[in-house]
């Protein structure tokens, strides 16, 4: 049985940060693409940054690119996202995802994940 299970969301002001963490069991963790997505009130889940678990190749949307951080712990089987510089337009429910096939050129598109987390709210107050 596949888990994941993220934490960390919260709200925050205009520029502020949060860590999202992602704890992934039931799994072989290496090689795994692990992605983290997000969807906004009324719209479609898009996607955001991705990484080879166990790996060093990380991927990011151009949406977040520079403000978000991936790293993981690969001892805990859990990745983190640090989100920094946040926007009111960055609200939305924060899911991750494990892409058993790894991460090819389909790493930031949600159909191609097999195994999703519940979800984290990250809202950002203007």
């Amino acid at each position: 049985q596949v888990e994941l299970v993220e934490s960390g969301g919260g709200t925050v002001p205009t520029g502020g940060s949060l860590r999202l963490s992602c704890a992934v069991s039931g799994h072989r963790y290496s090689g795994a693409c692990i992605g983290w997505f997000r969807q906004p009130p009324g719209k479609e889940r898009e996607g955001l940054a991705a990484l080879y678990a166990g790996g060093f190749s990380t991927y990011y949307s151009d949406l977040v690119k520079g403000r978000f951080t991936l790293s993981q712990d690969s001892a805990q089987k859990t990745v983190y996202l640090q989100m920094n510089s946040l926007k009111p337009e960055d609200t939305a429910m924060y899911y991750c995802a494990v892409r058993t096939l790894g991460c090819n050129s389909l790493r930031l598109s949600a159909s191609s994940y097999d195994y999703w987390g519940q979800g984290t709210q990250v809202t950002v107050s203007s």
